[in-house]
């Protein structure tokens, strides 16, 4: 009979544990004012340690393949993110249908308020799930992309308890400058220098948060346009940087860790 050696043993356990171990990929559903809505809980199940827990909107093309990829790259060990449905579930714009999502978002961009009622229940939403997901829910934030980043804006402009939002080529504008005293979070937005769409309005985003109490930075990323973190975009005006995405997605990280710590 032949002896494996502890050794052996320990890392085929180790290796088994590790295959074991998954991304998961979990639906939520809630209902407001009617609508339906259908987002994905997305984690690590590798461990059942408490992890932050993140609100993330998605560009405007809302949860599709691509959403849930990135969603997976920033959870990784280190948050749960619940990937937000903002149309209701019979809006799902197609990918590179610019005509399909500009029609989307445009009830929520003439409504403001709506859109603000809708990411605060999408925070409700994710605080529900600590039931049954490892989520520390004294350390919750909001991260969006585009359409997304204008989304976790007005999270912060509605006064909602998160440590952070962090933006990342968002749409800065606000139907109300006055709401900025209601912040309560760490406010972090990055912007393409060239970005064309969303610059203009940086002198008036910047008079608004100066009119807050709020910690906030923003970020203008050199040589940069609209969509950078949006790998599929090759579009003179809306296009993929790595370099940019690389350096956007660190100051995340560092502005997450610090808002969460209680550290400058």
């Amino acid at each position: 009979m032949r002896f494996v050696p502890a050794v052996c043993l320990a890392l085929l356990a180790s290796l088994s544990f590790a295959a074991q171990a998954r991304m998961v990929q979990r639906p939520v559903e809630w209902t407001l004012d009617g609508t339906q809505f259908k987002s994905v809980l997305v984690y690590d199940d590798a461990s059942h340690a408490k992890r932050p827990g993140l609100v993330m909107v998605p560009n405007w093309y809302g949860i599709n393949g691509t959403a849930i990829k990135k969603a997976e790259m920033i959870a990784g060990k280190d948050y749960v993110i619940l990937l937000t449905d903002m149309y209701g579930e019979n809006t799902r714009p197609q990918p590179g249908h610019a005509d399909q999502a500009k029609a989307a978002t445009a009830p929520l961009y003439t409504n403001r308020a709506v859109m603000r009622k809708r990411i605060d229940e999408a925070l409700a939403q994710l605080k529900a799930q600590a039931a049954n997901a490892p989520i520390d829910t004294s350390k919750l934030a909001a991260i969006g992309f585009c359409f997304g980043g204008t989304a976790v804006l007005d999270l912060a402009r509605s006064g909602a308890d998160v440590a952070a939002v962090v933006s990342f080529h968002g749409g800065l504008a606000t139907d109300d400058p006055a709401l900025a005293k209601n912040i309560k979070a760490r406010v972090l937005a990055m912007n393409g220098a060239d970005d064309k769409g969303t610059m203009p309005d940086a002198d008036k985003f910047m008079d608004e948060m100066r009119g807050s109490s709020a910690d906030w930075q923003f970020v203008v990323l050199g040589n940069a346009v609209h969509c950078f973190t949006e790998t599929e975009e090759n579009s003179p005006g809306c296009k993929y940087d790595p370099r940019a995405a690389a350096r956007s997605y660190r100051l995340m990280h560092d502005w997450l860790h610090a808002a969460f710590s209680g550290t400058p």
